[in-house]
């Protein structure tokens, strides 16, 4: 479990980072402004490919990442604002202490990041936006575009909204899921601990450092436990269960001191820092993998032996323009099965426009789909890394 893997990293073009509350608030005293300023630099050297003002092994515009920030620090940003020592429990208590903290938080972040050249956005999930697969696309494509723009997301969970029933419990879990959602490389997360040990070093002379170990280990489970700090509401156990969450995309998950020196940069040329859980399987094989076996179909669509050629062939995103029929009522989002001309299946992939608006663009060009939608949206009807080919 301790040998040193250096290529996750330094290889990674899409990175989710997560820190937690104890960190950005300072142990809950309020907004680290030194810390989140430190934070934001080495995102910046990350997104522009520089490393401590120098260009990467690859050149500066060769190496450049895709960074999305996950940031706890609403509720405990809210308390001190309001003047509370002690953590909630009532739910609405916890939303209006968000709803003041998120204030600061969003401020400090857009400050921070416009200072190191970089733009910055605020999204707010809750599950319910995850779970529903429309809203999951929406939010997919919302943050994929930003990171097109060269923009930093800066999320959190919409803790002014949320209930027991929607609540992430921890942005552990949200940072997970947004790996997944965007199919990042990489997950790190930046905590108050040094990594994984094997057992608590406080409590057991013998417990040792775990640098690297397979995501979704079993015995990684037995090792963490603990609730998370007074400030928090997560602990070592969510971590390994966030890595667990994020390999299951392809994501490897790194487990760091936040305020390690340098950690993102270093990080990102390859050092080994904190605990690195690998993920088994590549992000693409991950994709690819759940499409092929996604059994409930909610419809088809027949393509013409030009477009069949592409998909076959060259790799080539499906364009409604060689669609010739669609079967079937799905929704955007759902999974289809793209046909050919004899009826064999060829691929299957996630539908970019439901069931009635694919019969309206049906053999158009994409330029002619605001008149016929009312929108323009994606030109594609399945885009080629929503596709799988089945034969």
């Amino acid at each position: 479990m301790n040998k040193k893997n250096t290529g996750v990293l330094r290889d990674a073009r899409r990175i989710v980072v997560k820190v937690g509350s104890s960190l950005v608030t300072n142990e809950g005293r309020g907004l680290d402004e030194a810390a989140i300023g430190e934070w934001c630099r080495q995102l910046a050297a990350l997104v522009h490919g520089l490393e401590r003002g120098t260009p990467t092994r690859t050149g500066a515009a060769g190496h450049r990442r895709e960074v999305v920030m996950v940031s706890s620090g609403a509720i405990a940003e809210g308390m001190k604002r309001l003047g509370w020592v002690k953590r909630p429990r009532e739910i609405h208590e916890l939303q209006a202490a968000a709803a003041v903290g998120q204030m600061g938080l969003a401020q400090m972040y857009e400050t921070k990041l416009r200072e190191n050249g970089l733009g910055s956005a605020q999204v707010l999930l809750t599950h319910a936006d995850l779970a529903d697969r429309e809203r999951y696309l929406n939010a997919r494509s919302t943050l994929l575009t930003l990171l097109r723009l060269g923009v930093v997301p800066v999320i959190n969970e919409n803790d002014t909204v949320v209930n027991d029933e929607i609540k992430f419990g921890d942005n552990d879990t949200l940072g997970a899921l947004v790996a997944n959602l965007i199919e990042a490389d990489a997950l790190i997360i930046l905590t108050d601990q040094k990594g994984l040990f094997t057992a608590d070093p406080r409590k057991d002379p013998a417990a040792t450092f775990v640098h690297e170990a397979k995501a979704g280990d079993p015995a990684l489970e037995v090792m963490a436990g603990g609730a998370g700090s007074s400030i928090g509401s997560g602990g070592m156990i969510t971590k390994i269960l966030a890595a667990k969450r994020a390999a299951g995309s392809g994501a490897s998950t790194v487990i760091a001191w936040g305020r390690e020196p340098d950690a993102l940069v270093r990080l990102s040329k390859g050092e080994a820092i904190g605990t690195l859980l690998v993920a088994q399987t590549h992000k693409i094989q991950a994709r690819k993998q759940w499409l092929a076996d996604h059994l409930l179909l909610r419809g088809a669509v027949t393509v013409d032996s030009g477009a069949a050629a592409k998909l076959r062939d060259e790799g080539k995103s499906l364009l409604p323009i060689g669609m010739t029929g669609v079967e079937g009522d799905f929704s955007r989002g759902d999974v289809i099965a793209v046909r050919d001309a004899a009826g064999v299946e060829v691929g299957r992939g996630l539908a970019n426009y439901s069931s009635a608006e694919a019969r309206l663009i049906c053999r158009k060009a994409s330029s002619k789909f605001e008149t016929l939608l009312g929108y323009a949206a994606e030109p594609e009807m399945v885009h080629r890394d929503n596709l799988v080919l089945t034969r």
